[in-house]
């Protein structure tokens, strides 16, 4: 499997095999194109992450397994960094450099190198060697605390703002800055991604709305739950509508469908909805009124307006979603219900490449493509730091 015809197509990249955040990077850069190869362990050992059609982090991309912990191995790792445009990791501080694979190593062998590290906590500071999951990152950055009601703990958003949002985005997001700099300077770099960083930067527009006296407690604000117009209903059926009407415009236009500004609940006019003090009153009338109808009742009273009030979906829903079928958001691929690639381009579409492949699936056939001559990968497997025929 050669390249993509994404905006990246040309640009070689290594990525050594983790979990979470740093597929998700090769993933991304996989799927803009970029011919991204897979550096997987040898021997293999225990994989805490999917395999196959269900690994969907690892899609588009070919593996190569290599004995980093031998000479050999380690020399032929850097043969193939020599060749490429960029390298991301994801192991704890200190590891690649070791194995005599880190920054100062690799950058003398190919000094146009972009050399990206995903850790949680960075490369330097008081925590860099701890262990530590996406709770931890986006609890140490002030970001967990925002999320959640009012009187209630912080809900943790599963794990999307450490390690995808903060952590493999803002690693590709590097990446590519890294590669068009050095396309001027023709001079590589360290781009060093921290989730605790990231999920710091994805919080700033809140930052900004505390500095000016716009945020308070977590579950009384404008976005958190704490407005009535912006929060999360249980319909009849138990299931929910999701209601975003910050507008006036769209505010009004709900009150109208919903029967609400004609008092269809018998309980007076709709105060206006900055003040806060009826907030919670408003909650409990919108509440009740919800539970009356379910969800696809009214999903389809809705249907076409600006109202901002839409039915949550699940998942397999959402592939179904009219919208979402006639702009291809989801695909299937080895049967496996997943995101197509975002964001889309005019001129050069980025495509979603097969199912992960094994570990060490493509290790000759990289290697070769590489630069390897036949007797160098004949002698690797005979000193059995690459898989054997």
């Amino acid at each position: 499997m050669g390249p993509l015809a994404g905006p990246l197509s040309g640009h070689r990249i290594v990525e050594f095999a983790g979990i979470g955040p740093g597929p998700f990077a090769g993933m991304m850069l996989a799927d803009m194109g970029a011919e991204v190869i897979r550096v997987d362990r040898f021997p293999p050992g225990p994989r805490r992450a999917p395999q196959g059609a269900t690994d969907v982090l690892g899609r588009g991309r070919r593996s190569a397994a290599i004995d980093l912990k031998a000479a050999p191995g380690r020399d032929a790792a850097m043969r193939l960094i020599e060749r490429a445009d960029a390298l991301i990791e994801g192991f704890r501080p200190g590891v690649m450099e070791r194995l005599g694979l880190g920054p100062d190593d690799c950058l003398t062998r190919n000094p146009r190198l972009v050399y990206g590290r995903m850790t949680g906590w960075g490369q330097d500071g008081p925590a860099a060697g701890l262990a530590g999951h996406d709770i931890n990152y986006i609890a140490l950055s002030g970001t967990l605390d925002l999320i959640g009601r009012r009187g209630e703990a912080p809900v943790p958003p599963v794990n999307l703002i450490g390690d995808f949002g903060g952590g493999g985005m803002l690693l590709a997001f590097g990446v590519v800055c890294g590669l068009l700099e050095a396309g001027r300077s023709g001079r590589g770099q360290v781009v060093d991604a921290a989730m605790v960083d990231g999920s710091a930067v994805l919080a700033q527009m809140i930052h900004g709305f505390r500095a000016g006296g716009l945020w308070g407690e977590r579950g009384t604000n404008l976005l958190d739950t704490g407005a009535w117009f912006y929060d999360v209903y249980e319909t009849s059926d138990h299931r929910y509508m999701a209601l975003g009407a910050l507008e006036p415009p769209f505010l009004r236009e709900f009150l109208e469908l919903s029967g609400l500004a004609a008092d269809v609940d018998g309980r007076g006019p709709v105060p206006d909805a900055h003040l806060r003090t009826t907030w919670p009153e408003m909650r409990e009338r919108v509440a009740a009124l919800v539970r009356t109808r379910t969800r696809d009742e009214w999903a389809a009273i809705f249907e076409g307006s600006d109202a901002c009030f839409v039915p949550v979906l699940t998942a397999q829903e959402a592939a179904a979603h009219p919208h979402n079928v006639s702009r291809g958001t989801f695909t299937r691929a080895g049967g496996v219900l997943q995101a197509s690639p975002a964001p889309r381009f005019s001129r050069t579409p980025a495509t979603a490449g097969g199912p992960a492949p094994e570990p060490g699936r493509d290790t000759r056939e990289v290697l070769a493509a590489w630069g390897f001559t036949a007797e160098e990968i004949g002698a690797l497997g005979s000193a059995s730091v690459i898989p054997g025929t």
